[in-house]
């Protein structure tokens, strides 16, 4: 018999466990992260919500089983092991998990690669990211890159002037579109698009324009122009095209791998065991931890007696050597490790 129960106490701690966002107010956010997701924030806007994170910045915190009431950051310093073997001798996890709503467009900007980053940002890690569309409107548009090769000086010339615009490639995105952008890819994300965002665990952002546009404070933000250039691939880029993808079924659930890169590995798994009563048996081994993160549907993860209901919007650190865990229920989720 399986006991429902959020705050576990269970001796073997290698278990799965929820964790709690940090939101941030941006001024390009809106409100769908509460009201579509139950966040729960007292923010407004409300335009990100870092869902997995060991960044200085903003850390999830854990509210169930063993640890809950402890930050993400605190229980790896006690249990570096949980990071897996892959990631041994390392005080931080490898990346950041967000959900994004841009009501408005973000700024056109860039990441630094981890070696500017490490050399002129005082040993910090670049920034590399995946973005996954949940939602978007008819006409949201990403920027990717530049539609032809231009020098610095051109793309200077263009910030000074207010003419940027005309170099850089806007891409048409729909619900479940991916996009991997690499470490100095001139890129922003269009208003309508609510995201989920896999990253490097760095917040290294570089302006390159911002629409002239003020905060709450009535001050624009700051510009990096110098350092954006000193970072930026500025080839031109053909457009992207998204990437095939196979789903694999097995009974009860559905898999396809969504991006595999040097950083990071994102599969999404399409959970129904609702007709069939059948549980999905979910193995963690010693290499790396996981993450799950709920975009649709619930469900209900069984392991050693206890049970974890999950919701849309939740996020599910899973301890490298994991117990076994059987998963139910109707649910859309994307499993992310390193």
């Amino acid at each position: 018999m399986y006991r429902i129960n959020r705050n576990s106490r269970s001796t073997n701690i290698h278990t799965p466990f929820l964790l709690k966002p940090v939101g941030k107010d941006y001024l390009w956010g809106g409100d769908r992260l509460n009201y579509d997701f139950g966040k729960a924030i007292p923010l407004s806007p409300l335009a990100e919500t870092w869902e997995c994170s060991t960044h200085p910045d903003g850390s999830s915190m854990v509210v169930s089983g063993l640890f809950s009431g402890l930050s993400l950051p605190e229980v790896l310093k006690l249990h570096p092991e949980f990071m897996g073997t892959h990631h041994q001798n390392k005080s931080e996890l490898p990346i950041l998990i967000k959900f994004i709503d841009a009501k408005k467009d973000l700024s056109v900007q860039v990441h630094p690669n981890d070696e500017y980053a490490h050399i002129y940002e005082n040993g910090q890690l670049g920034k590399s990211e995946m973005w996954y569309v949940l939602d978007a409107s008819p006409n949201t548009q990403f920027v990717y890159g530049l539609h032809h090769t231009s020098s610095r000086e051109q793309i200077k010339t263009a910030v000074q002037n207010g003419t940027l615009d005309k170099f850089l490639q806007k891409v048409s995105v729909k619900k479940d579109d991916v996009f991997y952008i690499p470490s100095g890819t001139i890129h922003a994300i269009g208003a309508g698009a609510l995201i989920v965002e896999i990253q490097e665990n760095s917040n290294l952002t570089y302006r390159l324009y911002d629409y002239d546009r003020v905060d709450k404070n009535g001050k624009k933000r700051p510009l990096h122009v110098d350092k954006a250039l000193a970072v930026a691939n500025l080839n031109g880029c053909t457009t992207p095209r998204q990437p095939m993808r196979v789903l694999k079924y097995q009974l009860g659930w559905a898999s396809e791998l969504l991006c595999r890169c040097p950083y990071f590995q994102v599969e999404r798994i399409i959970l129904n065991t609702e007709i069939n009563h059948h549980m999905v048996t979910l193995q963690i081994g010693s290499i790396s931890f996981n993450v799950l993160l709920c975009v649709g549907g619930c469900g209900v993860m069984f392991y050693k007696n206890e049970a974890l209901p999950f919701f849309k919007g939740d996020c599910i650190f899973v301890p490298a050597n994991s117990v076994s865990m059987h998963i139910h229920g109707k649910a859309s989720l994307l499993k992310v490790s390193c």
